[in-house]
């Protein structure tokens, strides 16, 4: 009697059934999820294209030749690019700012204030360290500094959110007003340069330009500060994706009761929230005062923190999103200056309320025909 021996099959050859169908389901949602990514903002563009061709045939030019222009200013030249920088930078740290606290379920319209704050409390400190003190030694000083400026303005409204229930938009709007107020009342009467309306140069830490590392953008403000808003985008989105405190940031934001019951302590990371998010506003504050003019001068922070918000909402309140955002209306803001020849300055800034709007209105019903597509798709 002869012994056959059975065929053995390698165990995890084939996948089975169970796990394929996983593997499939992973793959179909993180489509689903890049296509809601990336296709409302898209559709959104294209309606603020449309609408800006419309703008610019109003006054008799042509759309071709003013995109051309405002590009030409802006990614076409090294001093145009190093302002879209520059100005990027700033836009990053606001729009990262505004982007935590709307994870958390929080407007934050306080970021101009936050901004400012950081730059002031950077500046003091600038003044107060000895000179000739490495900028690399200085640069944590000054970090904390801003943090803690920005963040105390944001901690603010965060306390009384979470201790009385007081809405933080109000909070945050007045805020602005009276953080902009008192500082320009201690720059002017107590630390201004005479005949000038901002204070003394700091006296260490100044980083470096990059008109110093190349000539071609002679004159541009962009500066060193951009690795840190590269590195805050970063930082942000490790946190909130790879971090106990950040899930609970989202799932606040999500269903404040579902994570109460699920033990979070909602009181505390509402305050938390807005505190981080003040602080990332602050730290912003160092592109002017480190990077660029280095010191604080009254109004150097005006637009910038409103802007931030709709870099949020364009961006998505994702890392990336924000970072392309920042330079979407970074060149917006530059190309105006650029295309003031054909059009006026001001066509630019309607354009850029014309892409919040189309983002508002058209994301939503984007995210609805593309729901409704995979969902007939299905049946």
């Amino acid at each position: 009697m002869s012994s056959v021996e059975p065929t053995m099959m390698p165990v995890g050859d084939a996948p089975s059934p169970a796990t394929a169908s996983a593997a499939s389901d992973r793959t179909v949602s993180r489509r689903a999820a890049l296509e809601e990514a990336v296709l409302p903002p898209l559709v959104a563009l294209m309606l603020a294209a449309v609408v800006g061709d419309v703008l610019i045939l109003s006054f008799g030019q042509s759309p071709g030749a003013v995109y051309r222009l405002l590009l030409d200013g802006t990614w076409g030249n090294a001093y145009g690019f190093g302002q879209v920088l520059y100005k990027a930078t700033t836009l990053m740290f606001t729009g990262l700012a505004v982007a935590l606290g709307l994870r958390a379920g929080l407007f934050n319209i306080g970021a101009e204030s936050q901004l400012a704050a950081g730059g002031f409390c950077a500046a003091l400190v600038g003044l107060i360290l000895p000179a000739g003190i490495p900028a690399l030694l200085c640069l944590p000083i000054y970090l904390i500094a801003a943090a803690l400026g920005g963040g105390v303005v944001g901690a603010v409204p965060g306390v009384l959110k979470a201790r009385f229930g007081a809405h933080e938009v109000i909070v945050t709007i007045m805020l602005n007003f009276i953080v902009l107020a008192l500082l320009n009342y201690l720059t002017t009467t107590k630390l201004h340069v005479p005949d000038t309306l901002h204070t003394a140069e700091i006296k260490s830490g100044a980083l470096t330009r990059l008109s110093d590392m190349s000539h071609a953008f002679q004159g541009s403000a962009a500066n060193a500060v951009i690795v840190l808003a590269i590195i805050a985008a970063v930082a942000f989105g490790w946190f909130l994706f790879r971090t106990r405190r950040g899930f609970e940031l989202r799932a606040v934001g999500l269903q404040p009761h579902a994570a109460e019951y699920a033990g979070v302590n909602v009181a505390t990371v509402t305050w938390r929230a807005l505190a981080i998010s003040g602080a990332i506003a602050g730290i912003g504050g160092l592109n002017y005062v480190l990077g660029y003019k280095h010191y604080y001068e009254e109004g150097f922070a005006t637009g910038a923190g409103f802007l931030g918000i709709a870099v949020a909402l364009v961006g998505r309140s994702h890392p990336v999103g924000i970072g392309l955002a920042a330079l979407l209306f970074a060149t917006l803001s530059q190309g105006g200056l650029a295309v003031n020849a054909l059009v006026p300055k001001q066509m630019v800034d309607v354009l850029q309320a014309v892409v919040i709007i189309a983002v508002a209105t058209s994301v939503p019903e984007v995210r609805r025909l593309l729901r409704s597509a995979r969902g007939g798709g299905e049946r």
